[in-house]
């Protein structure tokens, strides 16, 4: 109880974690307005006179080429990038856990044969990895569990293969907390005690690795957001018409920058939210660091 009433009384926990849940509160709840399963959906809704139209009392944000919404296409993207970074990192903590735990509570050749797996992996770069993954995974899925819903099988592949190549450092930082904390008094009295590795696990390692779990998923789900924007922004991220932050700057660059007619909102708009959004999660990551940090944590005892 007093780690979370350190965590509340930290102000960058509070400041970007208030932002962070009004931004995925505001995403989320615009989902019920600006898609429609049924039908044509808001934010895919084209109007041609309306077309580039600048922000004004009627359009907030303006509209794109195509005389789309750019506030319906920003809401639904941050859906969908703040998905994909959660469900990236969730894979990415769960992967790097389960791995660390096991190579540095095992140790000897199991622990070489992992950390020798984690260095290739490290070698090879993530963008490869990723395109190869959604080569060999995505028609499949779409062709068997998401017949007739492309998007989908899409979004459920890039997730899974940012969360693939993520977890390399996280099972190194929970393979050294392992290592020192094998060696602890608690982890050998509960080995004499006759108790298996399992409850060994669950019972006394991961309680004492919370802390360093906590701060590292607040960090990946930015660096996965990252990924995905630079994925889109590439072309071989979210397919249209669905939108990302990423896609959307990536699409709105060229007209913001014409010199003759600039259409600046197209690339203001989603690279703010996505800045914003970033460098919640990077302060509530710092401040998480700062709560559970044991030198603090001994100093205010």
């Amino acid at each position: 109880m007093g780690v979370w009433r350190a965590a509340w009384g930290n102000h960058r926990v509070r400041i970007g974690g208030g932002l962070l849940l009004i931004m995925l509160m505001v995403c989320v709840i615009s989902l019920c307005w600006t898609t429609n399963p049924s039908g044509r959906s808001f934010y895919d809704l084209q109007s041609p006179d309306l077309s580039l139209k600048a922000p004004s009392g009627q359009c907030w944000f303006g509209t794109d080429e195509l005389g789309r919404s750019l506030l319906a296409r920003c809401l639904v993207g941050g859906a969908i990038s703040l998905g994909i970074g959660t469900g990236a990192a969730t894979i990415s903590v769960v992967l790097g856990v389960a791995v660390g735990l096991v190579a540095g509570y095992r140790g000897g050749w199991i622990d070489g044969v992992l950390m020798r797996i984690v260095d290739i992996l490290y070698g090879l770069p993530y963008i490869l990895l990723v395109i190869l993954l959604k080569l060999a995974f995505e028609d499949k899925l779409r062709d068997s569990l998401f017949r007739g819903v492309g998007p989908a099988a899409n979004v459920i592949v890039l997730f899974l293969a940012i969360g693939l190549v993520s977890w390399l450092t996280m099972a190194r930082v929970i393979r050294g907390q392992v290592l020192s904390l094998r060696t602890q008094p608690f982890v050998e009295a509960a080995r004499a005690a006759g108790l298996p590795e399992r409850r060994i696990f669950l019972r006394h390692l991961l309680p004492n690795l919370i802390g360093p779990i906590m701060v590292y998923a607040t960090l990946t789900v930015p660096q996965a957001i990252l990924q995905e924007s630079f994925l889109s922004f590439l072309g071989i991220g979210i397919e249209p018409p669905l939108p990302t932050w990423g896609s959307l700057a990536a699409d709105g660059m060229m007209p913001a920058l014409n010199t003759i007619h600039s259409c600046w909102w197209l690339l203001v708009f989603p690279c703010t939210l996505l800045a914003v959004t970033l460098l919640s999660l990077n302060f509530l990551g710092d401040g998480l660091r700062d709560v559970f940090d044991p030198k603090r944590q001994a100093a205010a005892i």
